[in-house]
């Protein structure tokens, strides 16, 4: 049976809401958050009744909050609200996503300030339940007054409309709701607004981010280690006497991590007493580099849980006599980190190329393009390149959308966050980042061997091993397309940081000591 999550009363992570997505966590709304959502319902109701002007349920909407709506309209004017924003264009997000979002979603309004019924929120619990996952199109929102087209078409399937995916397919949601014998919902006051009016999408997307930077975070350091000791690059900088007088949280906890992976290295020990006084700074600098990258995760994490938790939809409902036309809507909170995490992402990838570039130099007792016969053999001349266009491409994403405001809704929403496209670019950069730690791999792995018989660790031994099993060892040209395709599958499949993780394990390694708070 799948462990329960509390919809509305529980406190949701990361971690939390990617298991509800996973199936591994089921979400339910308790007796407690039960109670406060039907009070809400019923003050909703009471505003209508006692004719009190409140914003979106008996006014229009935008800069059309002045006018008036009769009794008889408020539940047309929510069915004609998602019609009329369901305006996303581009392809439609992952479903991951789009599942995120309901997820999100849930448990902001089962807190009980936002009006809904039990009933709407119980057909959201349905689609996630049954994986059922509307199609929402990538492109359309500013992200204030919330992410209103992208949650717009989120919820289509509610009133019959939009589409949806289910069983591997693509269908119109009428069509699945009467094959399972189910009403479209007929939306109640304040219903429409409740379900459009947040910030879900910017939030589903930088849920997603958490979980995919702080994955890159790891294999940067694993990754890094290897190539330095492909380049018999020195461990002393990372010796914790030094970053204590520095003493960042990121830069801490990777000095402690690459200190733990090269402890005790054959290759390491070998070359305690050469000449080579310093290492280039894409080697030294690690803990520096990595460990601001692991500061700007930490901060997008921290404040991804703050807004998991929050109410943004507007208006409030306090009670019938006490609702607040605020802006919780707004984007801008998790704007501003998911750019500056898009950086983080991009310094990552763009360190890890110069290590590349380190690698194919012929320096340090290396091959040059490390391969033995370089001429007939361009050897891993050109992976880099590629490594360099990712660099590039991903400073181009770099432009914070955050800095940026279009005027909408009449100059009412006269300042917007753009958050959603924040978010957006976020997840290419780590697109990006992967290939270029799959192509930084792929010449670890080839320079390590080049200082055989010699032995490092326990952990980066195993996951040079993993390598070969995927990677044979380069004496000649190839497709060097197809083993960047494998290592991006060890990438991004988990399977390099199992195989880091359970090898700690197994020899009593404490790889992801967390001493310094970062998780």
């Amino acid at each position: 049976m799948s462990k329960l999550f509390n919809y509305g009363s529980g406190h949701l992570t990361t971690g939390i809401c990617l298991d509800i997505a996973s199936g591994k966590v089921r979400g339910i709304i308790d007796e407690t958050a039960t109670k406060k959502v039907l009070s809400s319902w019923q003050d909703v109701k009471k505003i209508v009744q006692n004719h009190k002007p409140v914003y979106g349920i008996n006014t229009g909407f935008g800069p059309l909050c002045d006018t008036r709506i009769s009794d008889e309209d408020t539940s047309l004017l929510q069915t004609n609200l998602l019609k009329s924003h369901s305006v996303g264009v581009g392809e439609p997000i992952p479903q991951e996503i789009a599942k995120l979002m309901l997820i999100t979603k849930v448990h902001a309004l089962a807190q009980g300030f936002s009006g809904v019924s039990m009933e709407t929120l119980e057909r959201i619990i349905w689609h996630i339940d049954h994986n059922i996952i509307p199609v929402v199109p990538e492109k359309g929102s500013v992200g204030a007054s919330g992410d209103l087209a992208p949650l717009a078409h989120l919820f289509l399937p509610l009133i019959g409309l939009g589409e949806v995916y289910t069983n591997g397919g693509r269908f119109p949601s009428a069509n699945v709701l009467t094959t399972h014998g189910i009403e479209p919902l007929v939306l109640g006051p304040k219903e429409g607004l409740a379900l459009i009016n947040g910030t879900q999408f910017i939030l589903a997307f930088a849920v997603r981010a958490v979980q995919r930077l702080g994955d890159a975070l790891d294999m940067a350091d694993i990754i890094g280690a290897m190539s330095l000791e492909g380049l018999m690059g020195s461990a002393r900088p990372f010796d914790a006497r030094l970053h204590q007088l520095r003493p960042y949280k990121g830069t801490k906890y990777v000095a402690k991590r690459l200190h733990t992976l090269l402890k005790d290295s054959e290759i390491c020990n070998s070359h305690i007493n050469c000449d080579r006084v310093q290492d280039p700074y894409s080697l030294r600098c690690m803990p520096q580099v990595h460990g601001a990258s692991r500061n700007a995760w930490l901060h997008l994490k921290e404040l991804t849980e703050v807004e998991l938790n929050s109410v943004t939809d507007n208006p409030i409902i306090f009670d019938a006599e006490d609702t607040i036309s605020g802006g919780n809507f707004h984007g801008q909170p998790l704007a501003i980190p998911l750019d500056y995490a898009a950086v983080a992402a991009a310094e990552l990838g763009n360190i890890a190329d110069r290590r590349c570039y380190l690698m194919s130099e012929g320096r340090y007792g290396l091959p040059k393009l490390l391969i033995n016969n370089a001429g007939l053999n361009s050897g891993l001349m050109i992976p880099q390149y590629t490594t360099a266009a990712l660099v590039t491409e991903n400073k181009t994403f770099c432009f914070p959308a955050s800095a940026d405001s279009v005027p909408t809704s009449l100059g009412q929403e006269d300042h917007v966050s753009m958050g959603s496209i924040s978010g957006r670019k976020l997840h290419k950069v780590i697109d990006n980042l992967e290939y270029i730690q799959a192509i930084e791999l792929l010449y670890a792995a080839q320079a390590i061997d080049f200082r055989r018989p010699l032995r490092s660790t326990p952990v980066i031994e195993a996951c040079h091993a993993l390598v070969r099993e995927k990677v044979t060892f380069i004496d000649n040209d190839r497709l060097f397309a197809d083993d960047i395709k494998e290592l991006y599958q060890l990438v991004t499949s988990g399977e390099l940081l199992a195989t880091a993780n359970q090898t700690a394990v197994a020899n009593n390694i404490k790889l992801n000591d967390d001493e310094f708070g970062i998780y």
